[in-house]
């Protein structure tokens, strides 16, 4: 079902992408920020999930949250003439990065705990074998 869910949003998210008009060059850092606010909540959604704690209101309530955040602090940040979205972009970026290796050690253990019995079936299949021979 989850695979469904990410099939179709990927879809969607492309047919919307080439029908779009091009965003403008003022609102492009608002749309970069957001989308990195976005894609951080979404890592850490999935992280939620295989430690199997996730909640749909603290999802959706950050996932928001922090686009509309980090949006803000963009444009305080060009009221002031400061880059302080950069900082934004850092601490997202970092919590990405965390949360894709929380992902992938993951699964690099899932895959080779299937490997391992795999691996033991046929040992035990050999050993078998052998036994039926003697």
């Amino acid at each position: 079902m989850v695979y469904i869910a990410i099939i179709i949003g990927c879809v969607l998210g492309a047919v919307v992408g080439f029908n779009a008009p091009i965003v403008s060059y003022t609102y492009s850092n608002y749309l970069a920020i957001a989308i990195i606010a976005a894609l951080d909540s979404v890592f850490g959604g999935i992280v939620a999930t295989i430690k199997k704690n996730f909640d749909l209101k603290i999802f959706l309530t950050g996932f928001f949250g922090n686009a509309i955040l980090s949006i803000l602090l963009a444009i305080l940040g060009e009221k002031l003439n400061v880059d302080i979205y950069l900082a934004a972009i850092i601490v997202f970026v970092g919590r990405m990065f965390t949360n894709l290796a929380i992902i992938r050690r993951y699964y690099l253990e899932k895959w080779t705990k299937m490997m391992d019995k795999r691996k033991n079936k046929k040992a035990n299949k050999k050993e078998s074998k052998k036994e039926q021979e003697v």
